[in-house]
């Protein structure tokens, strides 16, 4: 468990915050001799984060000024941040996550924690292979889980990259009632240049209204305790929507009227019967109930010059609920299947 620092004990108070009237220019101090590898946080943005937290949440004001301080800009944040992975067309995306390694890796995951996995099944409905899939291709079964300090990144994201400043501002408003709620000093958490935290790269607000304590030992652990992460992501996707027992994903028939139709976002605009009636029809036969599943038609770069095309159900949307990338989702889906082919569960390639 993480530890709490005297930084996070003065935040924990949720009281009647101190304001002192030389708290500001104390915080200015601190700033001007902060030192960090990218830069100082915009003391403006700062000192109204820091006024919002003490109004909405009680927070000591000197003392969330003082760990702010402690806090730096990370330009390396921002230039990962500039250019992920999902920009790459589905050619170059799908070989980062489908590997002889990571299928291999999965298996072994699978292996070392089957209890726990047929445990978060039956409590979810989500397979044991997808919740094994997402780790994968999350962290690569908790080997990546990131070195970046979630204060600051976070702290970098809200106040100097303005395309998305509302989203990380609120990251980091959850990341703060996180750490004061299990516990933890706000200082110690590392995660990804945006801030996902643990095996399974939970943002802060997810962990706060999904991670579970799925062993009961009295902590929500997503960075040490694999039961944790197994159980978390079991419960992420089934809050999300996640049905028991019905198709994720179809490869769509090769048709003229595919193009046309192709949805612009993972959106469950139209039934599979609806599709059908505009000439876009699934490979893989999914029964007649399945005529009114909601579904998406979406295009894949195969290659340059080659389009594949996928029907997305509920399932694949429940995914999409965890990255919003169709990219992200195909390759969690088609990884869970390589690694239950692998274990001997699945079917023959």
């Amino acid at each position: 468990m993480m530890k709490a620092s005297p930084v996070f004990n003065g935040l924990r108070a949720p009281g009647r915050a101190r304001r002192p009237a030389t708290w500001l220019a104390l915080l200015l101090v601190l700033f001007a001799s902060a030192a960090s590898a990218g830069g100082r946080l915009d003391a403006a943005e700062v000192n109204r984060f820091v006024s919002e937290m003490s109004e909405r949440h009680g927070f000591d004001t000197a003392a969330l000024g003082a760990l702010f301080a402690r806090a730096g800009r990370l330009d390396s944040v921002l230039a990962a941040i500039s250019k992920p992975a999902e920009y790459k067309p589905w050619h170059a995306y799908r070989p980062i996550f489908l590997t002889r390694d990571r299928v291999n890796g999965g298996v072994t995951f699978w292996r070392e924690h089957e209890t726990v996995l047929a445990d978060a099944a039956a409590a979810s409905g989500v397979p044991a292979e997808i919740i094994v899939a997402i780790i994968g291709v999350e962290t690569s079964y908790g080997r990546n889980t990131g070195s970046y300090r979630v204060l600051d990144a976070l702290a970098t994201l809200a106040f100097h990259y303005p395309k998305r400043a509302p989203f990380f501002r609120s990251e980091l408003e959850n990341f703060l009632l996180l750490t004061r709620e299990e516990g933890m000093d706000p200082m110690q958490p590392t995660g990804s240049y945006a801030g996902a935290m643990g095996l399974p790269q939970f943002m802060p607000s997810s962990f706060r209204h999904y991670a579970v304590d799925f062993d009961a030992d009295g902590r929500r652990d997503i960075w040490r305790n694999p039961r944790d992460a197994i159980g978390s992501v079991g419960n992420y996707l089934k809050a999300h929507g996640w049905r028991a027992g019905e198709a994720i994903a179809t490869p769509a028939a090769q048709s003229a009227a595919n193009a046309a139709q192709v949805s612009a976002t993972v959106d469950l605009t139209h039934s599979l019967a609806e599709y059908a009636a505009l000439g876009v029809r699934p490979l893989e036969a999914l029964g007649a109930a399945a005529d009114a599943i909601p579904a998406v038609l979406l295009g894949y770069e195969s290659s340059a010059t080659a389009t594949e095309y996928w029907l997305g159900l509920r399932n694949f949307y429940a995914i999409t609920r965890y990255n919003r990338s169709p990219k992200y989702a195909l390759a969690v889906v088609q990884l869970a299947e390589s690694i239950a082919r692998a274990r001997g569960k699945g079917p023959a390639p």
